[in-house]
């Protein structure tokens, strides 16, 4: 057998590189090779159309084992995650009935957002009773001024008990500087308190305490090499600090977890993780720890808020799935997939059921934890790798140069940089440069929000984000990136007014369907109502059958040679009775102007800018 394969490999001669690009150039025929193939990323750097095995030469990253420093492939031998769901708690007795019924459904990691103003032992006793934390991972966050507290509420409920303390795995979430980004306000004389959070938390050395929570970055709009670059920035901010006030890097490094965000952009993210791990522990082994094994990164991912849409909501299962399918494949230590619904409303049983599920088809039908970091030796996610590696550390040393990320977060460096980042996306996606489906692409037709009306942000007044009150510095903007759409549309529907835009088309079969299949899309993200049709003989049949169906606007779809027969007669047939639009930018364009013709759409335009105007124009407010 094995002779078999030998010989079936020796029928097909190597192909040399100059081969492909000889074959590449060919299919071109003449176009630009770097225009047509070679992707501009958001993080600075070019991905090839093709990678071969002599794009690793060179590359460190192969050199690795997994659990092995730099642990670039994973800091455990195999590839397991805990399966995690968050819970609100109001009522702590109600939060221990959901807890302990959905430790039955797959679920192996809890995360507890508790009140400060409820912490007591009584309270704590509630919220655990009849869960085993020996056997489960166990995550708290409540107000960072009360984090000492709760450690040590956690502590004594566990020796109470009598667990075994060193069996017992989770984290108490302490993390001033994500106060800071999120709500403006000043907590920088945090190495005291943090310190004695590592001191309460002794008794418990698989807790992690001091986190970094980079999922605030990705939910803002940062980019992938900016989440990364500042959350090693952010976490050597607390490695700095807290070794000065007296703690060893050891007793620093093995109490830090990364809580990072997942996007939609699958291979990016993958490198992501692999990336982070590598660097990490490239920076705490400056620090001379005495193990290695102080250089692992704990890392949890939780599947980002940025891109998720309150139209077409169920898409956002989609978007949730792969990026829980990056975050298992890059080999982190748990996962928490966001309810779908989770933009318009607190997410309900279903929702959370299928969240959960999402993980678990991962596991038990993919078996995506039977293997560890499969990614390994690919020659396109290996480059990735180490490209993203380059640009975040390109963010890193600039912020430790000029005094630090806290430094930086006080002067507002941070928060200028990341909005940046989410304005210059929330550009793309008006402008369909980033694809959102079901908001400013492929939109459901009919649908309605039905009432449903994204969430606010609260501030740090209690208000929502609309209100003002005093803060030190800047803060991060989280507006999704649909949200200008969700605006638009949901703005068409409160109007009561639902505008008809009509397909006329005429001409050439191929670009009348395609052109009113454009604009279908175009005008159904306003919300409006789209009537598509098969075609006129003449435009003055398809005007009159537009006048009938009572069209606020009609769009003349056929081809750009055709354009100049056919618009102005439309126009003119039209007669004011509603806004006449053409599907395209024919070269004829300026003469269809000269002729009173105002309204153009194609692939160039910015949508969103264009339907807002479009909203004008019908009176729609």
């Amino acid at each position: 057998m094995a002779d078999s394969k030998e010989k079936l490999f020796s029928d097909f001669p190597p192909v040399t590189t100059e081969q492909w690009m000889e074959k590449v150039a060919a299919d071109l025929k003449g176009a630009d090779f770097e225009k047509k193939l070679v992707w501009r990323t958001h993080e600075g750097f070019n991905v090839k159309p093709f990678y071969r095995k002599e794009d690793l030469e060179g590359l460190k990253t192969t050199d690795a084992l997994p659990g092995e420093f730099p642990y670039l492939r994973g800091t455990k031998k195999d590839n397991t995650w805990r399966v995690r769901q968050d819970i609100a708690v109001g009522d702590a007795k109600e939060a221990n009935r959901k807890a302990l019924d959905i430790l039955m459904k797959g679920v192996d990691s809890i995360g507890f957002s508790v009140k400060a103003k409820d912490l007591c032992e009584e309270y704590i006793e509630a919220l655990l009773e009849g869960i085993l934390p020996e056997s489960v991972e166990l995550n708290f966050s409540t107000c960072q001024g009360h984090t000492v507290e709760l450690a040590r509420l956690l502590v004594a409920y566990f020796q109470k008990k009598g667990y075994d303390l060193e069996a017992l795995k989770g984290s108490v979430n302490y993390d001033p500087m994500d106060k800071m980004l999120k709500k403006g306000k000043d907590l920088s004389d945090f190495a005291a308190t943090a310190k004695e959070l590592v001191d309460a938390l002794r008794p418990l050395p698989g807790y992690k305490c001091i986190c970094v929570n980079a999922l605030t970055l990705s939910n803002a709009g940062a980019y992938i090499f900016q989440e990364l670059g500042y959350a090693l920035a952010w976490g050597n901010e607390y490695l700095s600090q807290l070794t000065d006030a007296g703690l060893t890097v050891d007793e620093v490094a093995t109490r830090m977890k990364f809580n990072f965000g997942v996007g939609s952009n699958y291979f990016m993210e993958i490198a992501k993780f692999r990336a982070a791990r590598m660097l990490w522990a490239d920076i705490v082994k400056q620090y001379q720890p005495e193990c290695d094994g102080a250089c692992k990164m704990a890392v949890h991912a939780e599947t980002s808020s940025y891109n998720l849409t309150l139209f077409d909501s169920y898409v956002n299962l989609l978007r949730t799935q792969t990026e829980a399918m990056s975050a298992a494949l890059a080999g982190v230590d748990s996962i928490t997939v966001t309810p779908f619904d989770k933009v318009y409303e607190a997410p309900n049983d279903f929702s959370e059921r299928l969240a959960r599920n999402q993980q678990l088809l991962l596991k038990e039908e993919s078996h995506f934890d039977k293997v560890a970091d499969p990614a390994a030796g690919s020659y396109y996610i290996e480059n990735l790798t180490v490209s993203i590696a380059r640009e975040a550390w390109n963010v890193f040393l600039p912020v430790e140069e000029e005094g630090g990320f806290l430094s930086a977060v006080q002067a507002g460096k941070i928060q200028a940089v990341v909005n940046e980042s989410g304005k210059k996306r929330h550009e793309a996606v008006s402008k369909r440069k980033e694809i959102l489906v079901g908001t400013n692409q492929y939109p459901n037709f009919n649908e309605q929000a039905q009432g449903r009306q994204p969430l606010g942000h609260a501030c740090c007044c209690g208000g929502h984000k609309e209100h003002t009150c005093e803060k030190p510095f800047a803060t991060l903007d989280f507006d999704r990136a649909a949200s200008d759409f969700e605006r638009l549309r949901l703005q068409t529907e409160a109007s009561g007014k639902r505008p008809k835009a009509f397909m006329l088309t005429i001409g050439n079969l191929v670009m009348r369907q395609a052109r009113a299949q454009f604009s279908c899309n175009f005008f159904a993200c306003a919300g409006y109502e789209v009537i598509d049709n098969l075609g006129f003989p003449t435009v003055e049949e398809g005007v009159e059958a537009a006048m009938q169906a009572g069209a606020d606007i009609v769009v003349l779809c056929s081809s750009d040679d055709e354009y100049a027969e056919y618009a102005v007669p439309a126009y003119k047939a039209v007669n004011g009775r509603a806004l006449f639009v053409v599907a395209g930018a024919p070269q004829c364009m300026d003469e269809l102007k000269k002729a009173g013709i105002e309204n153009f759409i194609h692939v160039r335009v910015n949508v969103l800018d264009t339907l807002k105007e479009f909203n004008v124009k019908l009176g729609i407010k």
